[in-house]
């Protein structure tokens, strides 16, 4: 009876040690090994896969907000972001609304192994930090007056917003990021006099702009105006890093080849302007522009050869431009501007809606384009240490915006290729930059 009681005895001890050994294997597997198996986010950026692609974009800027180690994955799904799985990023994607996936160590380093391969034409890049951002534009602007604003208030990336007495007085040192919104930097008012100079909005607005030109000590809003275009330079020569859309893009290098001419008429700023002034002007100064002939007419909306909004003959059922396709590996920068889940774009107007060809510096990169109308849509090049990226058109949503138009409601386009575009510039100033190989 003693030996059987004592066998039992023993069998339990031993039975219960096999089970404190279980528990005690799956504790340490649960905190060494479980994190192993749901350690990294991904957001996809493919078409089928990515409900809401624009507040991605917010979603990887809280991530560097938050020192969320960050990677973009160019050409991988449509370029998708992979970060550390963090509680707090996991909640951040469901509260706005982004689609993600939740990868072991183990499918992550697949997908890092294949974009590393030689024969993929993808690239990973390291995100390091959230940019601090600037959007050049006039207090009490419309809502219809700028598509980045709208894309940076939609995916709620913060930024704040300067105007020209900020500018000139230096404050562009403060941020990595600086967008030019719709605006004429000639002084001509948009040239917007034959259409609309007894319109209340019109008359008010140059009387502003005469207002704050003489409170910065300036006779005319054209020198005012090129004041600012000569200190954007001067931040892009420095290294910083310039977008603009629209008129901003084609006014801005004007402005800057005409820094000695007088080309503004008596209706803009008071007095003639330079005889013969077209041979005045100096290339050299300007970022993306050459040989373009200027428009003299007062009474014609436009600046110069340099747009083809009067030239276009594409239908709006056909009008599309293309993205280039680049090396990721060696390309970085432009493969990391032309990301997204569609190389086909839908086309869109503006004052200033595409750009010609033979106007365009030999040293720019085309990244989009129009084959079937001849014209560049979608630009980027290269001043001093900076960066600039030109984007054709007004409003990526709105085809043909006119004045007095309700805004664009991104909440109905949630996953438009055209502000993507805008939102890859956005980025672009967090990534830490490789040396260009080609």
């Amino acid at each position: 009876m003693i030996v059987t009681f004592r066998s039992k005895l023993r069998n339990i001890i031993r039975n219960n040690e096999r089970q404190f050994k279980a528990v005690m294997l799956f504790t340490v597997f649960f905190f060494f090994g479980f994190t192993g198996f749901a350690n990294k986010i991904l957001v996809p950026m493919d078409a089928d896969a990515q409900q809401n692609h624009l507040k991605a974009y917010g979603v990887t800027y809280f991530a560097l907000e938050n020192q969320i180690r960050a990677q973009w994955l160019l050409n991988y799904r449509g370029g998708s972001f992979l970060f550390d799985a963090e509680e707090i990023l996991q909640k951040e994607c469901k509260i706005r609304g982004v689609s993600f996936e939740i990868l072991t160590d183990n499918d992550a380093q697949a997908i890092v192994d294949e974009i590393s391969s030689p024969s993929k034409n993808m690239e990973s890049v390291i995100l390091e930090k959230a940019p601090k951002i600037a959007v050049y534009s006039p207090k009490g602007n419309k809502p219809w007056d700028d598509a980045v604003t709208m894309a940076l208030t939609y995916a709620e990336i913060p930024y704040e917003t300067i105007y020209d007495t900020e500018v000139l007085n230096d404050a562009l040192v403060l941020y990595d990021w600086l967008h030019l919104h719709h605006e004429d930097f000639t002084g001509q008012y948009g040239k917007f006099y034959r259409a609309y100079r007894t319109a209340p909005w019109y008359i008010e607005d140059k009387k502003n702009a005469e207002a704050l030109a003489a409170e910065l000590g300036y006779d005319k809003v054209s020198d005012e105006k090129l004041a600012v275009a000569l200190k954007i330079r001067d931040y892009v020569v420095g290294g910083g890093f310039m977008f603009a859309m629209c008129s901003a893009t084609d006014s801005f290098d004007i402005a800057l080849a005409a820094e000695n001419t007088d080309i503004a008429e008596p209706m803009f700023d008071g007095d003639p302007s330079d005889p013969g002034y077209q041979s005045k002007l100096d290339f050299t100064n300007s970022f993306a522009f050459t040989d373009f002939i200027l428009e003299r007419d007062p009474m014609v909306y436009e600046f110069s050869s340099i747009d083809m909004t009067a030239k276009r003959a594409v239908p709006v059922e056909k009008d599309y431009f293309t993205l280039m396709d680049y090396s990721a590996k060696w390309d970085v920068i432009p493969t990391m501007l032309t990301q997204n889940h569609t190389r086909l774009v839908k086309g869109f107007m503006g004052q200033t809606t595409a750009y010609n060809p033979d106007n365009i510096k030999a040293n720019v990169l085309v990244m989009g384009e129009n084959k079937v109308n001849g014209e560049a849509r979608y630009i980027h090049g290269v001043k001093g240490k900076g960066f600039f990226t030109f984007y054709g058109g007004h409003d990526p949503e709105d085809y043909q915006h006119r004045v007095g138009d309700p805004k664009t409601e991104l909440e109905l386009h949630p996953n438009s290729p055209g502000y993507r575009l805008i939102l890859n510039n956005v980025l672009f100033p967090a990534a830490k930059k490789k040396k260009k190989k080609t």
